[in-house]
């Protein structure tokens, strides 16, 4: 190969990267593969194109893209990483176990690999080995962030909230706040008179879980807390108890003006919450009356309302595995008598809701929803939520209205714990269904259809209302 298409070929390699970062997904593709055409020889070409593709969800194409990296560098961990990665995500974990240990046994000493092995264990529920692997990676490196989250991950799971939360504090998507703000942070000090900010963090799920400490931080003398969320939270979060003002991340917000800042997800550790004192008094968030009257003249009458969500954002990493693949798999449900279906499905499904099939009765509502507070109205007025692991359930929760939660067998999450049918941080109203293997919905909806019989008949034991 002569030396100028050499260069030529890394300038490709060079400019994809670049515009991997930009996220321009289908240029930098295109120049990766240019480069590959010139130089097939290329590892970090086909290692960099492998990622591409799996961020995509193109995965049979990345796990060959890998593959082909590691036939010309058997010796890049990183790459034996990501293939280990993709073949955990897929259930493929002998393979995956491979991967790893081959990266383990060329770099011994690198924690990412053990690390990476502690969450494949997780998946497979053998959790003490999982430990015993994470513990590894720290003692390797004790500040290598990975292994502290995925710890973190493991004893939040098992209930051990003091180490839990302590080893989230590993997370890294927060410092575009701490780059933000110019206020100290808050790591535990006295409140008494203080005004505190709350930076969102992560989902619309996770702020409506943990919003909650807005009230905590109220009653230890806080005397003004603004909280800084999703848009589509805000009308919403304006009714949570503690707060005094919110802001959308999408508005100007100040970098100044309090005493302290701090990210949402880290208030569980400086509160020291524990199992015994989450703080969980319901309901914490509160429709508005307005909305409650306009949704209220449209939702049906004479039977339980029982509101269905069946599929989560695409774009979370477990979305495969928490999701119903269609409304249709919920069609057990209309054997029960007496009960009317409300569809609070929005983003993903929606079509489904619009079209649902003909053994199931359906009320079409969450194409209509603008925000979380017209999904509050709603909620509010049924009886029960039915729902796949994301933020509706949450809402459910905040607002004390029963909710049912279907939960998958595999990387269930950790607030979820494990084995518990009931959860402590909306006590009395929800109610856990889980997979007892993965991918396996039909004894799960089963259960669930036999709940709501006896469900329905214990709401109206004389039948539905005339």
């Amino acid at each position: 190969m002569k030396a100028g298409d050499r260069k030529h070929a890394e300038a490709l390699f060079h400019e994809g990267n670049r515009q991997l970062t930009a996220g321009d997904f289908e240029t930098a593709e295109r120049s990766f593969r240019a480069g590959l055409e010139i130089d097939p020889n290329m590892a970090e070409t086909w290692a960099n194109l492998g990622y591409l593709l799996d961020q995509q969800g193109r995965l049979e194409q990345a796990e060959a893209c890998y593959r082909s990296a590691l036939e010309i560098a058997p010796d890049s961990a990183q790459v034996q990483l990501n293939l280990g990665a993709l073949l955990t995500a897929q259930g493929r974990f002998e393979q995956a176990h491979a991967a790893y240990s081959e990266a383990i046994s060329r770099h011994p000493a690198a924690p990412g690999g053990w690390s990476n092995l502690g969450v494949l264990y997780i998946g497979m529920k053998r959790e003490a080995e999982a430990e015993f692997f994470l513990r590894k990676a720290l003692e390797l490196d004790p500040g290598f962030a990975k292994a502290q989250f995925n710890l973190a991950y493991l004893a939040l799971r098992q209930g051990r909230f003091e180490e839990g939360w302590r080893g989230l504090e590993a997370r890294d998507w927060y410092h575009g706040l701490s780059r933000h703000f110019s206020c100290p942070r808050w790591r535990g000090e006295a409140l008494a008179g203080k005004s505190l900010v709350i930076g969102y963090e992560a989902g619309h799920g996770d702020v409506i879980q943990f919003c909650r400490y807005a009230r905590l931080l109220k009653g230890q003398g806080a005397a003004h807390i603004t909280l800084i969320c999703h848009p589509a939270l805000k009308a919403l979060l304006a009714t949570l108890d503690g707060v005094d003002r919110v802001l959308a991340f999408d508005e100007d917000v100040p970098a100044s003006g309090w005493d302290f800042w701090t990210p949402l997800l880290s208030l569980p550790y400086y509160c020291q919450t524990r199992a015994d004192s989450i703080p969980a008094a319901l309901p914490y968030l509160h429709a508005h009356a307005n909305r409650v009257a306009r949704w209220r003249a449209l939702l049906p009458r004479g039977k339980l309302r029982v509101g269905l969500v069946w599929k989560g954002n695409p774009k979370f990493e477990n979305d495969a595995d928490r999701s119903l693949s269609h409304l249709s798999q919920l069609a057990p449900l209309a054997e029960v008598p007496g009960v009317h279906f409300i569809s609070l499905q929005k983003g993903a499904g929606e079509d489904e809701g619009r079209h649902p099939p003909d053994r199931l009765a359906l009320l079409h509502l969450g194409s209509d929803m603008e925000d979380f507070a017209d999904a509050a109205a709603i909620i509010t007025e049924l009886d029960l939520v039915i729902s796949v692991d994301t933020a509706m359930a949450h809402l459910a929760g905040a607002l004390g209205i029963p909710c049912w939660l279907l939960l998958p067998d595999f990387m269930t999450d950790w607030r979820w714990q494990s084995e518990r049918t009931d959860s402590p941080w909306y006590p009395g109203v929800m109610r856990l269904f889980r997979q007892r293997r993965r991918g396996d919905w039909s004894p799960v909806l089963a259960d669930l259809a036999a709940a709501l019989a006896t469900w329905s008949v214990g709401k109206y034991p004389h039948g539905a209302l005339s």
